[in-house]
């Protein structure tokens, strides 16, 4: 059966989405955040798009661009093939990362555009994995509150939205029922693949003998890179439920 084709975006702007083939992990290590990030920049200096807003979560990741010298399709290509030789050589894995055919919208109008670009910034605060959006580090907003040092971000398409930062701050904070393309399923893990994937952040055994403050900054970094249950980490760290939804 055809696929249905993709709609061209009035603007040249799209919001897409790239998962992880059968619910995969895409980010593994922390590291692994960085370097699709490069991947991305490399994608800029051949294809001159413009990356209006970006949010990684584990197993699937949020990307609003402006196309540029190519067609979206083969700059999607570009990033997904290349952090995929990466991914697997890393990690000892073979065969595909992303499911085949990436998820795209596209954004038609102001209005929208600014409805997307909040609803990437938050998505991390609707999965419950952080509290505030300021806490996540893996998403474009701390590039617009000039927090990170990189130029990757090309802030200026939407800011110029915006009377000044502060206006910016306010528009992401407020309540809103947005809904934009997203994925809807977070990657699952048993037991032992979560103590796994917590071995590459901490020595376990070593959570109960840091000081306080110490550790719950461990905790929220745990939080953010599995995207696991407060009830399953409690089971899994043998940390009381309240201690990890404080940290």
């Amino acid at each position: 059966m055809p696929r249905n084709a993709r709609e061209k975006s009035q603007t040249g702007i799209y919001h897409v989405m790239m998962r992880g083939i059968d619910k995969r992990n895409i980010f593994i290590a922390e590291d692994d955040y960085d370097k699709f990030l490069h991947y991305i920049e490399r994608a800029k200096g051949k294809s001159d798009i413009s990356l209006v807003a970006y949010c990684f979560m584990t197993n699937h990741v949020h990307l609003l661009i402006k196309e540029g010298k190519e067609e979206i399709g083969n700059t999607i290509r570009r990033i997904s093939v290349g952090y995929a030789q990466y991914h697997n050589r890393k990690h000892g894995r073979t065969g595909h990362l992303f499911q085949n055919r990436y998820q795209s919208e596209a954004v038609n109008d102001d209005n929208y555009l600014l409805v997307v670009l909040r609803y990437i910034h938050q998505n991390p605060v609707k999965a419950g994995i952080i509290k505030t959006i300021c806490d996540y580090k893996w998403s474009s907003y701390a590039d617009y509150l000039n927090l990170h040092r990189s130029t990757i971000v090309d802030r200026d398409i939407a800011m110029g939205y915006f009377i000044d930062t502060d206006e910016f701050i306010k528009f992401h904070s407020q309540q809103n029922t947005d809904y934009c393309l997203d994925y809807e399923e977070r990657k699952r893990y048993t037991d032992d693949e979560l103590k796994e994937c917590i071995k590459s952040i901490v020595e376990m055994e070593n959570l109960h003998l840091i000081e306080n403050q110490t550790r719950d900054i461990i905790l929220k970094r745990i939080k953010q890179e599995t995207g696991a249950s407060i009830r399953q980490l409690e089971r899994v760290l043998g940390i009381g439920r309240s201690i990890i939804q404080k940290a």
